[in-house]
């Protein structure tokens, strides 16, 4: 007797493979960092369940990750909400990444072998052709990726924790306080930066640094707060 055939939805549950936490965990950053979930957006624990093939229990210990690094909010009695930092909050992450970034990029200037320096320009290239292509998701993402690679450059792992945060949150900001058409990470600041760290000048690699973070802050209007769509099922297509 023949079985008859499964109807699309059933046969993609049957097939999916469950997600880790790691791997769901990766998709709400790598979406926040692409700028595709926007801040405010409710994280429905059984619409992630569904699309991840995994239990509600799994998605809660995600989302409670998420928001001990500040990237979610937990509303009691409501759920589950991406961040939506302040103005305040938005300063501090600014203040908190001129406090540390530039002592950053002086200390990798110090030690940066050929190897590491050829890796950043291999990321910057990546930026460059993610540019070429429009592709705005994957040049914000990159963008923010390139200083999580310094710092994992330099081997603190303080530091590249906090880079970890401090990246996606800045996304975050960016998505509610960006000027229209203000590019807010110029790709020529980070090959600046990085001709600063091959030539182990750390006094004008902590300088580029400086003036990179002064000017994606620049290009902030904190008077205006804007709101975006989400779609939960495509950050894990």
């Amino acid at each position: 007797m023949n079985r008859a055939n499964p109807t699309p939805a059933t046969k993609d549950t049957e097939s999916r493979t469950p997600y880790s936490n790691e791997e769901i965990y990766g998709r709400i950053q790598k979406a926040v960092l692409e700028h595709r979930l926007a801040p405010g957006t409710k994280l429905i624990e059984e619409r992630l369940a569904e699309v991840s093939g995994v239990s509600r229990t799994k998605i809660r210990e995600v989302l409670n990750k998420l928001a001990h690094e500040g990237l979610v909010t937990l509303v009691p009695n409501r759920g589950a909400f991406i961040a939506s930092p302040s103005v305040e909050q938005a300063r501090d992450v600014f203040v908190t990444r001129r406090m540390i970034e530039p002592e950053m990029a002086r200390l990798l200037s110090q030690s940066a072998t050929p190897p590491q320096v050829r890796a950043l320009r291999k990321h910057v290239k990546l930026e460059s052709d993610a540019r070429k292509r429009d592709d705005r998701p994957a040049i914000i993402r990159l963008s923010g990726e390139f200083h999580v690679l310094i710092a994992d450059m330099v081997g603190n792992e303080i530091l590249l924790r906090m880079m970890r945060e401090l990246a996606p949150l800045t996304c975050l900001v960016i998505t509610l306080y960006d000027k229209p058409n203000a590019p807010a990470c110029p790709h020529h600041e980070h090959s600046d930066l990085i001709d600063a760290i091959a030539a182990h000048d750390g006094a004008r690699a902590a300088e580029c640094m400086l003036e990179h973070l002064q000017h994606i802050e620049a290009t902030l209007n904190f008077e205006v707060v804007k709101e975006a769509s989400p779609d939960i099922e495509a950050i894990f297509s």
